[in-house]
């Protein structure tokens, strides 16, 4: 193609090295732009397929009932100070070839314990008396058998008659995936849960990478258009003196290839050097295997190759007036001004999104594209509020200052939202976080020191008898009693039979221990036990949204950093001027600033009642309408961190603009 041919190339080259110091500077800007977006994108992809990958290492713990068996697989669910022990009950049927199951080199003999390297270390730590499974460990089971290297998971081999694969187990739904009854299976691939609480862990995982991805994707088409005036310039110069438009899009396109590869392969290398510490983040019960994190090498390519056309398309988006009117873009006499259409396009969608999310709920991935919609669209019709503001202020300007920022924001509102947009992203974040509050509190009985078994009526009193005979011989002090509580479950007609006991959680562990295989379909449990994976889910809700949060608003500050950083350059010629006519510093700086907090403190304000709009929807969808001030502060906090920011990152472009206003005169390149 002669647009991209050696002369565009050469001359592309030519014309960045030519820009001097301040172009090269430019440049870097926009590569780091560019760069921040790959990283925290590969980042962001990498989370969301370790939750794949880890639901496909314990699918084989979900068996699927077969007509041709080799094996019997149950699944019962102990605790330990809270923490949750995973029991995998197998034997193998006489006469059959049985495949060993994921992460055992073979299968286990009758009486023989596997336990993953996190148990065994616990089991070493812990006395006998508190130990959650009796019997002594025989091997170590290999990651293919575990979710994250710290989850606590035990194999028992069976004979085809003992109790435990054989006696019916009641699957509790508050709990799903804890139990299972003994189901002959012809091998242990398993089936994916459906759902509990991994299809909420997806639900959060999806809206938290729209929140994410979305301030990312406008950094990296961000990257393409700064000091977009500089190279709007120069490309119209050249279209003047007889450049073709295609010779001027393959420069555009050749300069943004440029920049958008490297700062997409320092992304990818950042990425790469950020691995370890995403791996140590604690989330659904724990820690990740980094290989779970490492994305592969054609996702890998196909983030870094979208960053860059990207970046790209962004920059050839903006070439329409330097080849229709190179005269007016020399004399800077063409507007960049935002029509109304936008407004229209904003109303528009979050009038679909409250119609789609009214007919469909908040869990339909409709709703979910009709909310990302909402918040791109947040990008659609930030220029046009930023002109709005740009002539109010201009007709109420009553100091030098007021006016200069006025006059820059009606003469290039996009500019200004370049500057704002990331925090008006990361405020709406913020805003849907504010309302989404969870309660992990049990709505059933139960006391977190009294554990309970459900046993049957004809066999209460014999159950009761033989737990307080197991507590004496453990030397545990507990009260045994029977009620008709809502803790413990069975697949028949039950009473409960519950051990109250004191002396804290040690003790606690020691009368869970002499308990243990009282009834062969059970382990004893507390009722906050019941409600592990809520609270689990609760608190990683929690880590999740301060993850989001402090990634939305590293990328907004960042992101106004570089653009501040970028607008003094893309301007120093009329800063330049301005001074020369006797125009103070502390003017422009003052300008400066004002031309980003007028329009922040409208556009934040706006996405944060937006944010509260989208969550509020989706919290009353889901039925809890709960109210907490704990939302209310952490949205105080984030948006004034955000303010704060954003004028330290303008801040730090003081000195630079020091620098160009001592500059004589304007020099183009």
């Amino acid at each position: 193609m002669r647009a991209m041919d050696r002369t565009t190339w050469a001359l592309t080259w030519r014309l960045t090295r030519a820009g001097g110091r301040t172009g090269l500077l430019a440049t870097g800007l926009a590569v780091a732009a560019a760069a921040v977006s790959t990283t925290l994108l590969l980042l962001c992809v990498a989370l969301n397929l370790g939750f794949q990958h880890r639901a496909d290492r314990t699918d084989w713990r979900n068996p699927v009932a077969s007509s041709r068996p080799v094996a019997v697989e149950a699944v019962g669910t102990t605790f330990t100070r809270g923490v949750p022990v995973t029991v995998v009950d197998v034997a193998r049927l006489p006469g059959r070839a049985v495949p060993a199951p994921p992460g055992l080199d073979r299968f286990p003999a009758p009486g023989e314990l596997w336990v993953s390297p996190a148990l065994g270390a616990l089991l070493d730590r812990l006395p006998a008396d508190r130990h959650p499974l009796p019997g002594t460990p025989t091997g170590t089971l290999g990651r293919a058998a575990l979710a994250h290297p710290g989850e606590l998971v035990a194999v028992i081999g069976h004979r085809p008659g003992d109790p435990a694969v054989t006696a019916e187990r009641a699957p509790d739904p508050r709990r799903v995936g804890d139990i299972v009854s003994p189901t002959r299976i012809a091998s242990f691939t398993g089936a994916p849960l459906t759902d509990g609480m991994g299809k909420a862990y997806e639900s959060v995982a999806r809206v938290a990478t729209v929140l994410v991805i979305v301030p990312l994707l406008m950094l990296a088409a961000s990257a393409a258009r700064l000091s977009v005036s500089r190279r709007d310039q120069r490309l119209a110069a050249l279209r003047l003196i007889g450049a073709t438009p295609g010779r001027v899009a393959g420069l555009t396109a050749a300069e943004a290839l440029l920049t958008g590869t490297a700062g997409a392969l320092l992304g990818a290398l950042g990425y790469a050097v950020l691995l370890p510490a995403e791996a140590s983040l604690p989330l659904a019960g724990g820690s990740w295997y980094p290989a779970d994190l490492w994305i592969g090498a054609p996702p890998l390519l196909a983030v870094t190759a979208g960053v860059i056309a990207l970046v790209v398309v962004s920059a050839l988006a903006g070439l329409r007036q330097v080849v229709v009117g190179p005269l007016g873009v020399t004399r800077r006499s063409l507007g960049r001004g935002a029509s109304a259409v936008r407004a229209v396009v904003f109303v528009a969608v979050v009038a679909g999104y409250g119609w789609i999310s009214k007919k469909y709920g908040s869990d339909d991935s409709m709703a979910l594209y009709a909310f990302a919609a909402v918040f791109l669209a947040l990008a659609v019709i930030g220029p046009w509020v930023a002109r709005i503001l740009g002539r109010i202020v201009t007709a109420l300007a009553k100091r030098p200052a007021t006016l200069l920022a006025g006059r820059r924001l009606l003469d290039d509102p996009k500019a200004a939202w370049r500057i704002v947009s990331g925090l008006t992203l990361a405020g709406f974040v913020a805003g849907f976080f504010a309302l989404l509050t969870l309660n992990a509190a049990p709505p059933w009985g139960g006391r977190p020191d009294q554990l309970a078994v459900a046993a049957p009526v004809h066999k209460v009193a014999q159950v009761r008898e033989q737990a307080e005979r197991r507590l004496r011989a453990a030397d545990v002090s507990a009260v045994v009693g029977v009620d008709d509580g809502f803790v413990a479950t069975a697949p028949y007609d039950s009473r409960q039979v519950t051990v109250t006991v004191s002396g804290g959680p040690a003790e606690l562990d020691r009368a869970r221990t002499a308990l243990t295989g009282l009834t062969p379909d059970q382990y004893p449990l507390t009722t906050t036990e019941v409600n592990w994976s809520e609270s689990l889910f609760t608190q990683d809700f929690t880590t999740l949204t301060r993850v989001v949060l402090v990634v939305t608003f590293t990328v907004a500050i960042t992101s106004a950093g570089i653009t501040a950083a970028a607008s003094v350059l893309d301007r120093r010629r009329t800063y330049a001027l301005l001074h020369l006519a006797g125009t103070p510093l502390q003017v422009l700086d003052s300008a400066r600033n004002r031309e980003t907090l007028i329009p922040v403190t409208v556009l934040a304000g706006g996405a944060v009642a937006a944010g509260l709009l989208c969550g509020g929807s989706m919290m009353l969808a889901g039925g809890d309408s709960s109210f907490d001030a704990r939302g209310l502060t952490v949205l105080a906090v984030c948006c004034a961190a955000g303010i704060g920011g954003i004028l330290a990152a303008g801040g730090l472009s003081r000195p630079l603009l020091r620098s160009v206003t001592r500059q004589a005169g304007a020099r183009d390149e």
